[in-house]
């Protein structure tokens, strides 16, 4: 396929805004007719040779690492000949040569599918077919798992994959090393111009990436340029960020919240530091961020309570550096909240957002009160959103409903997905994000759970995240989820799984006699308590819902 007819065959997949939203979208400034190369070639001339990046003992300055981003570009168009429009499955761990791959594929136009280092053959085959990438980019090896071989496999019963690019040692020969193709420049003056006088178009696609749900495969959701920029711009923005910003990543890098929220991109945007790190981990973590003078870094809340435990045994003292600790991808539990700022030393921000679009943050200056209790608002003044019941009618505020939005960053529709885009997005381009939510009357929101992780106890429902955030009162309790569990009388009723700390022990007669002291209705009693060593998780980190669901049924089967 040539550039243009790549490009075309694309936009053929995506759902348009419509063209009104479009005019008001600029003219407010949200999209500025940039790409994201350009927006990010530009902050870090004014940085040059300011440190951007840090993974280990690799350290590259502003301007070095767009030097390589131009020659890495350059290369896989006149190495491995692809074009723009052309795709390419990213499954790269956190690691220097993510950050230049994607800057190169923004730069010259070729889209990143950003998949995750957990994906096996049956997401990546997937990923590969659906979005027709001629590339994939892997690690040769990573946790023992030989993610070169699966990928040589992938390739060999592809219909469109024809490059292998790989991270590591021992790149096998048929395979490009990664490594290599993204070196310095021979002649850095002719690297650069080559890609300031050929640029995407900012309303062409920068990357996909993957919807969050926990059932079936990921859809693929197309970002162009536009939306992105102002994505990774108004979280950097809203967020404090600025030259003297060290971000740590710890989470999947191909996931937007440490991408873009504001991420990776935010923070090169403001003239930041970005430090890659493999591992969440508190013991790598703590010693990196005591290490570069980490002042921010993002969390899901299993990994903030991993930390918080950490830090209860063996203080804080590395974390001197840390301003900021922002906590997203599932509800923060208030009572976990709390402990943050006291704990850790840090100040707490809630991240309430979706890979879709809609991003809701906790401000900087928000109360305790707000921080701990709700998960934000709107990040942008041009988001749209509605609290609905089951038939579409808006609710008061503080009524429980399910979120709808629309936005500048909120695409209309899944790339080549027409199916389900009847089904996740109304005639009129509203999202249904699938969160039951009250909106509090000074427009923050408060995260129930989701329309399909609220129990049904005979008609009564409930909040499995309410019944979570009272378990977290007991001190035994380092981590809890509530899910539905089949009863033949009522439909479901409420199962517990508890990961303890240690040398504790808890039974469901005392967690019963908590909630009845707490005055909870007894409806929204337990029936059932799993005390486990780990609570099963989706590749991007958050409590596996309908893997506990199915987990507890098999057992009631087989008691």
């Amino acid at each position: 396929m040539t550039e243009s007819t790549n490009v075309t065959a694309i936009s053929e997949g995506v759902v348009p805004w419509p063209e009104d939203a479009v005019r008001d979208y600029v003219a407010h400034g949200w999209w500025r007719g940039l790409s994201l190369g350009a927006e990010l070639w530009a902050a870090a001339d004014a940085r040059a040779t300011h440190v951007a990046l840090v993974d280990g003992d690799v350290r590259l300055d502003h301007a070095e690492l767009i030097l390589r981003s131009d020659a890495l570009a350059g290369r896989l168009v006149d190495e491995l000949g692809l074009v723009r429009g052309d795709r390419i499955v990213m499954q790269l761990p956190n690691c220097w040569q993510f950050v230049v791959l994607t800057l190169a594929c923004l730069r010259a136009g070729i889209v990143p599918v950003m998949a995750l280092p957990a994906h096996r053959q049956h997401e990546l085959r997937y990923l590969v077919e659906h979005s027709e990438a001629r590339a994939i980019a892997v690690p040769d090896r990573l946790r023992g798992f030989d993610h070169e071989a699966m990928a040589a496999e992938l390739m060999s019963g592809s219909a469109t994959l024809e490059h292998l690019l790989v991270v590591g040692d021992n790149v096998r020969a048929g395979s490009s090393d990664l490594t290599r193709l993204a070196g310095p420049p021979a002649e850095p003056a002719k690297a650069r111009a080559r890609w300031d006088n050929d640029q995407p178009g900012s309303r062409d696609v920068a990357v996909f990436l993957l919807s969050g749900g926990t059932t079936g495969l990921p859809k693929l959701i197309a970002r162009t340029h536009d939306d992105y920029a102002y994505n990774a711009h108004a979280s950097a923005e809203l967020c404090g960020l600025g030259r003297d910003t060290v971000y740590l990543v710890t989470l999947p890098a191909g996931h937007n919240f440490p991408l873009a929220c504001p991420g990776i991109l935010g923070t090169l945007l403001a003239g930041g530091t970005v430090v890659m790190l493999p591992s969440p981990e508190p013991e790598r973590a703590f010693a990196a961020i005591e290490a570069e003078g980490v002042t921010a870094t993002a969390a899901v809340p299993a990994v903030a309570q991993r930390w918080l435990l950490h830090a209860a045994d063996h203080g804080a003292t590395q974390l001197r550096s840390l301003n900021l600790l922002q906590v997203g991808g599932a509800r923060l539990a208030d009572e976990v909240a709390r402990q943050v700022r006291p704990v850790l030393g840090c100040r707490l921000q809630q991240v309430f957002g979706m890979a879709e679009g809609l991003l809701n943050y906790t401000r900087l200056d928000d109360p305790d009160g707000v921080v701990c209790r709700t998960q934000g608002r709107p990040l942008s003044p041009g988001d749209e959103v509605r609290i609905v019941d089951e038939f579409d009618r808006d609710v008061a505020d503080g009524t429980l409903g399910s979120l709808l939005t629309r936005g500048p960053y909120t695409p209309r529709g899944y790339y080549r997905a027409a199916e389900q885009n009847a089904r996740a997005f109304t005639e009129d381009g509203w999202y249904r994000s699938g969160d039951i939510v009250r909106r509090l009357p000074d427009g923050n929101l408060v995260v129930e759970g989701r329309d399909k992780d609220m129990i049904n106890r005979g008609g009564e429902k409930i909040s499995a995240e309410e019944v979570e955030n009272l378990v977290y009162r007991l001190p035994q309790v380092a981590q809890v989820a509530a899910v539905a569990m089949p009863d033949p009388e009522l439909g479901e009723r409420v199962c517990l799984y508890a990961v303890l700390k240690p040398g504790t022990a808890l039974t469901l007669d005392e967690i019963r006699a908590t909630m009845t002291a707490e005055g909870v209705a007894r409806y929204k009693m337990p029936d059932r308590l799993e005390v486990v060593d780990e609570i099963a998780a989706t590749k991007v980190g958050k409590v596996d819902k309908k893997a506990l669901r199915a987990d507890v049924a098999a057992r009631l089967r087989n008691p």
